[in-house]
């Protein structure tokens, strides 16, 4: 005989009393929302939404004070951040998922694919604050204008900071221009393998595509670029050497791109 749910709302389900039925009718939702369970709201596709996003600025002091300093306009670039989300982000959660997954066994171990994951689709998440008419400049940045670009790292951080992403991801986020320790700059921290990782995928998505100020390269020739970053020690030979095996195995290919 089958039970009638309707008139069990708010109250205990079997043993454990943390599971009820809720007021939406026949089924058991694990949170309060028909439509984004609790389970669900770890995912950091939730935080492209415009109305989170605003509350990020107004609980962020550390954006405010950029933007202030920089006379940025507060200007939500919504559709630019949507299409990072399905494109170049994308490509490059699934680049650096398929370098790990080509990497030697004792490094692989040491690969959080989780937080590499999260990291990569967030890692461009400031740019929705960067200037359109600088986002997609269609010609060379000046000075000026790649010192707003580069910005794009530390909004980011700053703006996911008040939404309880995890530290190893926003660490990603602001670093992912920096996958080799410089010390000419006097920064005291090392890469680990997740940032680099992230990286390489970034600069092959990147070179890759087509963008306003140039068309996308070949994957021979985006290799024969990031080679050179392997000659002058800035990317590890095993990295590069996954990055290879992903696009010889047909398992790392830019698909076709929209013009």
């Amino acid at each position: 005989m089958g039970i009638d749910l309707n008139g069990l709302n708010g109250y205990p389900v079997g043993l454990n009393p943390n599971l009820k039925v809720n007021s939406y009718g026949k089924f058991v939702y694990f949170g309060n929302s028909k439509n984004v369970d609790t389970f669900q709201s770890t995912s950091p596709v939730r935080l492209f939404e415009e109305a989170e996003i605003k509350k990020m600025i107004a609980n962020s002091p550390d954006v405010q004070k950029i933007l202030s300093e920089h006379k940025i306009p507060v200007r939500l670039n919504m559709k630019e951040l949507h299409e990072l989300r399905d494109g170049h982000a994308k490509e490059t959660q699934d680049f650096a998922v398929a370098i790990a997954n080509n990497l030697p066994p004792a490094l692989r171990q040491q690969v959080n694919i989780k937080d590499l994951k999260d990291g990569a689709l967030l890692h461009d998440f400031g740019k929705v604050l960067i200037p359109p008419e600088i986002l997609n400049k269609n010609g060379s940045l000046t000075e000026d204008e790649h010192k707003i670009m580069d910005l794009h790292t530390e909004l980011g951080y700053y703006l996911l900071k008040t939404t309880g992403v995890n530290d190893k991801v926003l660490d990603l986020v602001r670093n992912h221009h920096d996958n080799y320790s410089d010390n000419s700059t006097g920064r005291s921290y090392i890469p680990d393998i997740n940032l680099q990782i992230l990286n390489i995928a970034d600069k092959y998505s990147a070179l890759t595509e087509k963008r306003v100020y140039k068309d996308a390269y070949a994957p021979q020739r985006a290799l024969t670029v990031i080679y050179g970053d392997v000659q002058r020690g800035e990317v590890h030979p095993f990295l590069f050497n996954a990055l290879v095996k992903s696009i010889q195995d047909n398992t790392l290919q830019p698909p076709v791109k929209k013009c």
